[in-house]
Order: structure tokens, then C-alpha cells, then sequence
């Protein structure tokens, strides 16, 4: 009977990518964010499960935060964040009594929520669904794979950040990719240089290269490089408009040419 519930949810969704980092504090949320409003300015219509439940911040990016998830015949109805129903997004943050609360549960629980978030909310028609995941290969990143396996093209996007500590992270994360068996569509190199918000040049406050080097040792595909905008974090912050402000940024050429990339590699073959 689950199986058939997975099937039916899920049977609206063209394809499932996973945004992946070995390690926290690499902007695999913003990243994840950034990629659905990207895909979505090219007219696809776009879900974001949010599946990091001890800090779901993607509620608060897209100012959705105090939404209720109602129910519906096929389960949980997804909360939308623009008023075309283009953006779709669901966390473990609509179920908290209260923002500021913790999530403090055992690894069984947590499975069993993340399962529940894949069999039971009814997306409807779907190009993109983007599941955030927390930092790391823990077994909720077993279940969400396992999950999600048998019912759709499965991809996985790896977040990094140019250090060599957060290179090495995702080296790993590429390791727990291979054993799952899960496709890397490719790696994203974030915070990649510094925009200045007077005079618009870009610095290299950390390095620079060190995802497309690993993309490049790894063989997979590496998708671009992605510039920290100090207007796009104000914007966060000021608690601005997420979806307004985005194509602002400096940040948003490189995401365009992202998910350019990753709607080529994704596309039936000969189309």
C-alpha cells in the first residue's frame, strides 16, 4: 500500500535532485533556494522539500514562515510561496508550534518523518522537485535516497565551498553517491569570491578552483561558480522579498547558467 501512495504522490514529478554537502555552513540551503527560483524564471514549475529538520531555514528565505500545511485526500497539500503556484515548498518547519523550537529526536523518528514527507505530500504536476538535506552521509541521507529510489529520476547536486577543508567534505560525499548508486549531475563551488556591493568587483576571500579541481579529479560535471552577494544576504536579513530580490543579484547570471546545465542533462535524450 505505501509503495502505491509513493507512486501516486510522486507520479506528477518529472525529476528529483538532491542538494548534497559533506559539511554545514557551505550555503547548501541558499544554493538549494537560489536553484529552484532559477529553474522556476525559466517557467518550470518548481517543489523544495526541506528535509534538513534541525534547521529548516528555507521557510524563513522565501517569507513563508507561519504558513499551515492542510491535508487533502492524497495527504499534506505543500505551502505555496508566489502567487502563480509555481514554488512549492514543504518543511518540517510548518509543523513546529513555534519557530525557535528544537527538533531533539533519534535517528528512527526523523527516518520515519522523511519518509512520511516523500509518501505523503501531494505536489501535483512538477518539473523540479529540490530536496535540501542536512550536512554530511548520516542515515537520514540513507532514507531520503532509499525513499525516493524506485519512483523517478534521481540526481544528485554536491555543494562546496573553494576551501580545501569543504573540498575534502564533498570528496566524501561523492564516495556515499557512488555506493547508493546515485547520479551526480554535478558539483557547485558557493561563496565563490565577494561582490562588492559599491563598485561591483569581485575578490577571493577564500581561494578559488577547488570544486571544479575536484569536479575535474572525480570526473563529474562542474556546474559553475557562485559569488557571496552581500545585497542578496541584506535582503535575507531585512527579511525582504527572496523571490523579488533575486534576480538582482550577481548571484543570479551564475545560477541562470546552473540550471541551464542541469535542464540539458536532465532532458530526454535526443529532445
Amino acid at each position: 500500500m505505501e509503495e502505491t501512495g509513493l507512486r501516486g504522490n510522486l507520479a506528477g514529478v518529472k525529476h528529483i535532485l538532491l542538494v548534497l554537502s559533506g559539511k554545514g555552513g557551505v550555503g547548501k540551503s541558499t544554493v538549494s533556494t537560489e536553484l529552484a527560483l532559477a529553474l522556476w524564471h525559466t517557467g518550470k514549475k518548481v517543489g523544495i522539500l526541506d528535509v534538513d529538520l534541525c534547521g529548516p531555514s528555507i521557510p524563513r528565505m522565501l517569507k513563508a514562515q507561519g504558513k499551515a500545511v492542510h491535508q487533502c485526500d492524497s495527504g499534506w497539500v505543500p505551502v505555496f510561496v508566489d502567487q502563480d503556484k509555481g514554488i512549492s515548498l514543504m518543511s518540517i518547519g510548518f509543523l513546529l508550534e513555534k519557530p525557535d523550537d528544537a527538533v531533539v529526536w533519534r535517528g528512527p523518528k526523523k527516518n520515519a518523518l522523511i519518509k512520511q514527507f516523500i509518501s505523503d505530500v501531494a505536489w501535483g504536476e512538477l518539473d523540479f522537485l529540490i530536496v535540501d538535506t542536512p550536512p554530511g552521509t548520516s542515515d537520514e541521507h540513507i532514507s531520503t535516497v532509499e525513499s525516493l529510489r524506485p519512483y523517478k529520476p534521481l540526481g544528485a547536486v554536491l555543494v562546496t565551498t573553494p576551501q580545501v577543508v569543504s573540498v575534502g567534505d564533498v570528496r566524501r560525499e561523492l564516495t556515499f553517491c557512488k555506493k547508493m548508486g546515485l547520479r551526480v549531475i554535478g558539483i557547485v563551488e558557493n561563496m565563490s569570491g565577494f561582490v562588492c556591493p559599491h563598485c561591483s568587483e569581485c575578490t577571493n576571500i577564500f581561494s578559488k578552483g577547488g570544486g571544479e579541481e575536484l569536479a575535474k579529479h572525480a570526473g563529474v560535471p562542474f556546474l559553475g561558480y557562485v559569488p557571496l552577494d552581500p545585497h542578496l544576504t541584506q535582503s535575507l536579513e531585512e527579511g525582504k522579498d527572496f523571490i523579488q530580490e533575486f534576480p538582482k543579484s550577481s548571484a543570479f547570471p551564475a545560477l541562470a547558467y546552473i540550471a541551464q546545465q542541469i535542464m540539458d542533462s536532465t532532458a530526454p535524450q535526443g529532445s
